[in-house]
């Protein structure tokens, strides 16, 4: 009898706990909706109206923000968060246990840093926001709340036989209270190489890196006191109240809507029936689909998946080598990134005070310039191997009728980058249209968006955002300490005194990005790095625009090459082929890229030219 209550109390916990968390992430899913909805309507009243109202910004931040951290709680209950895997899963199988539970465990105490001081922070917040009048504490709770979820979702999930969710949070709280009391040994240097020790040392033990960075910050905050602790805190929530990072979930969720919406197979049909007869032509088309579809998207991922999903068994039915397919869309899918709205791009200019859209007209050239490399490799390969060749070319008539039908889709880049350069809307504003119109053309226009569909591609989305938005809060301590310790400066000095002048820091700084692109993740590099080289670049006569271009270019990269390959590990998967052959057969797409960065960065016409012709 008691154990079947027991049983029964345990199943009823299970279904609660199932409900709270479809609940939480209905919640997180909702609030990114509505940050979107503000921001058009604040587009709408600005020139429909003639009047720019003065709330939809802030409480637009205020959805956002409570968002990303209540969904940071979620995705730690799923094994959400982004991580390098490195060893992990090459453990002995008795080990995976012990790692895991380390994992969670610092996971905690990173939570519990967020809980203890966010707290403390919020409580010292006095003022209130402009507009709305409505206290910042509220604003700055949302971090604790983030990490006691992150808590709670850790209590329920066991890492193995010894170690329980209890047990892994109670060596976490261990961890946070030893270092809390007892600091770790004061490295030469101050706090920064304290800060560089720990976080880099849990990002390679693969513990996620938000809860990496964050835990970091705090052990090189610990010996100088309570007051210094808050930093943590006060930049977290600091660094996502800003209306440019709102650009990010809205352009994401455009992505995912335009997938579920049927936009995504209209390009692809224009693109086959324009290039799918010329040698590779499936191929070329998988080239002009990723270039139009990185104009809606901005999301490698996103154009990976789906991409992967609708041409690789195709190709593989006309004579493509499977693994060729996957690695093709995975270079191909680089480009999201490289031609805008491009999130990488949208994340550098928050990260080192440069304009969007002088990012976005910059990157047109480089980012054709891409993709005609990796057409060139299609053609190469295709003629050696005999791809290709066996479509019917297209009749004038059904090629109109492709492009009369993906207009909406082909226009909205065009207007994006024209309105943010010209300054008819913001970037963020711009994201927020770009999902009014894949909304309308995937219902009204394709009529493939149904409300089940919808729904699912903005849980999807906010998934996405909270993996990337997260990563990007606790980057902000990270690079506090940075700065008050001088590092770029010290790097720069380092680098300056290599000899050789601003050719030689140029080779070395992207001999630096191509070997972390190896490693780590583009976006968790971005936050690491930025506050170091754009300094350091500025002072050897690189521009500011034309670095951004070139970092992220050299990052992406890093997405088609091993260990972490990110691209090719999700093309592998969704295409079904062993993931060796597709780095094999990835790498002479790469080097077309290599090619290419090392163009961008030694012709600085080729970003800065476009600006001047596009003034003001």
């Amino acid at each position: 009898m008691t154990s079947d209550r027991t049983w029964r109390g345990a199943a009823a916990a299970l279904r609660f706990g199932r409900a709270a968390d479809a609940a939480l992430d209905g919640l997180c899913t909702l609030l990114l909706f509505a940050a979107a909805v503000i921001a058009a309507i604040q587009v709408v009243a600005r020139y429909g109206l003639n009047a720019a109202l003065p709330w939809p910004e802030e409480a637009a931040l205020f959805a956002f923000v409570w968002a990303v951290f209540l969904g940071l709680g979620v995705a730690a209950g799923r094994d959400g968060h982004i991580a390098i895997q490195l060893f992990g899963q090459r453990l002995p199988r008795v080990a995976r246990p012990w790692h895991t539970g380390f994992v969670r465990a610092m996971t905690a105490a990173a939570a519990a840093v967020m809980v203890v001081h966010g707290q403390d922070y919020a409580g010292r917040v006095l003022q209130a926001s402009p507009a709305m009048q409505v206290p910042m504490r509220y604003l700055f709770m949302a971090v604790p709340a983030g990490g006691l979820l992150t808590l709670a979702y850790l209590l329920l999930r066991p890492a193995g036989p010894w170690w329980s969710g209890t047990v892994a949070v109670a060596a976490g709280l261990a961890a946070y209270w030893a270092v809390r009391h007892g600091g770790l040994p004061q490295l030469p240097g101050g706090a920064a190489p304290v800060l560089m020790v720990v976080a880099l040392a849990l990002v390679l033990l693969e513990v996620p890196v938000v809860f990496a960075l964050a835990f970091g910050a705090f052990a090189a905050f610990a010996p100088r006191g309570e007051i210094m602790l808050v930093i943590v805190s006060q930049n977290m929530a600091a660094a996502l109240n800003s209306f440019t990072l709102l650009a990010i979930p809205f352009f994401i969720m455009a992505a995912a809507v335009m997938n579920a919406g049927g936009i995504t197979a209209r390009l692809i049909a224009l693109a086959t029936h324009f290039v799918g007869h010329l040698r590779g032509g499936l191929g070329q088309a998988n080239v002009v689909t990723n270039t139009l579809l990185a104009g809606v998207s901005g999301s490698s991922t996103a154009d990976a998946s789906a991409i992967t999903k609708l041409m690789v068994p195709e190709m593989e039915k006309r004579g493509y080598d499977r693994a060729f397919g996957c690695a093709l869309t995975a270079a191909s899918a680089t480009l999201a990134n490289l031609i805008p709205p491009s999130l990488g791009l949208i994340i550098y200019a928050a990260l080192a005070s440069v304009s969007v859209g002088a990012l976005f007209v910059a990157t047109i050239v480089p980012g054709l310039m891409t993709a005609a490399a990796l057409a060139a490799v299609v053609w190469i390969v295709s003629r050696r191997r005999g791809y290709g060749g066996d479509l019917p070319r297209s009749g004038a008539g059904v090629r109109l009728q492709a492009l009369a039908l993906a207009l909406p889709a082909l226009a909205l880049p065009v207007v994006i980058v024209g309105g943010v350069r010209f300054g008819v809307f913001t970037a963020t504003e711009a994201g927020a249209i770009a999902l009014a119109v894949a909304v309308a053309t995937g219902a009204a226009v394709y009529r493939r968006l149904t409300a089940a569909g919808f729904w699912a591609a903005l849980r999807e989305a906010t998934s996405d955002t909270v993996a990337v938005a997260v990563i990007i809060a606790a980057a902000a301590p990270f690079a506090w300490v940075l700065t008050a310790e001088q590092v770029p400066q010290k790097v720069a000095a380092a680098i300056a005194s290599a000899g050789g002048g601003p050719v030689v820091a140029v080779l070395l700084v992207l001999l630096l990005l191509l070997v972390v692109g190896l490693f780590m993740e583009m976006i968790a590099a971005m936050v690491i790095l930025v506050p170091i080289l754009v300094p350091v670049m500025r002072a050897a006569g690189v521009d500011a625009v034309q670095f951004g271009i070139v970092l992220v270019l050299a990052l992406v990269i890093g997405a088609l090459t091993p260990p972490l390959g990110v691209l090719v590990f999700t093309t592998a998967r969704v295409g079904r082929v062993g993931v060796a052959p597709v780095f094999a057969a990835v790498i002479p797409f790469v080097g077309a890229m290599v090619l290419v960065l090392l163009a961008v960065a030694f012709v600085p016409a080729l970003t800065l030219a476009p600006l001047r012709w596009l003034g003001p």
